[in-house]
């Protein structure tokens, strides 16, 4: 059976963690096998590591169950994180002044790629 799209994607719309923090999560993947990377994430010392693991997750399944790709050759191509919306609170301060604070939330975007198997030549 032919695949007519090479890649396929997951993305995590509402993360509460600020892109920032979770740009370094995705670069540290980014371009490892999907098997090897998730089991560094599972070892991976940030809290949001867990957010990026279950999106990894979600993106091999849409790979395995949606398009029939071989969940062994799957790599990640892309992995990168956006702006989502921002909850704005304030907190007191002296002489009663308020304050700004700034609760950012993110978007993870994960792509696979199957990749090419070379048939054996000698």
């Amino acid at each position: 059976m032919e695949k007519n799209n090479l890649f396929v994607k997951a993305v995590n719309k509402n993360v509460r963690t600020s892109p920032r923090k979770l740009a370094l999560v995705c670069n540290f993947i980014k371009g490892k096998k999907a098997d090897i990377a998730l089991r560094d994430l599972e070892f991976t010392r940030k809290r949001i590591a867990r957010d990026v693991s279950k999106t990894v997750k979600s993106a091999i399944s849409n790979a395995e169950n949606n398009n029939q790709f071989d969940i062994d050759n799957l790599f990640i191509k892309e992995a990168y994180v956006g702006k989502s919306l921002v909850m704005k609170r304030y907190r007191p301060r002296a002489k009663g002044r308020a304050s700004p604070i700034k609760k950012p939330f993110s978007r993870i975007t994960i792509i696979l790629e199957e990749k090419k198997v070379k048939k054996g030549s000698k």
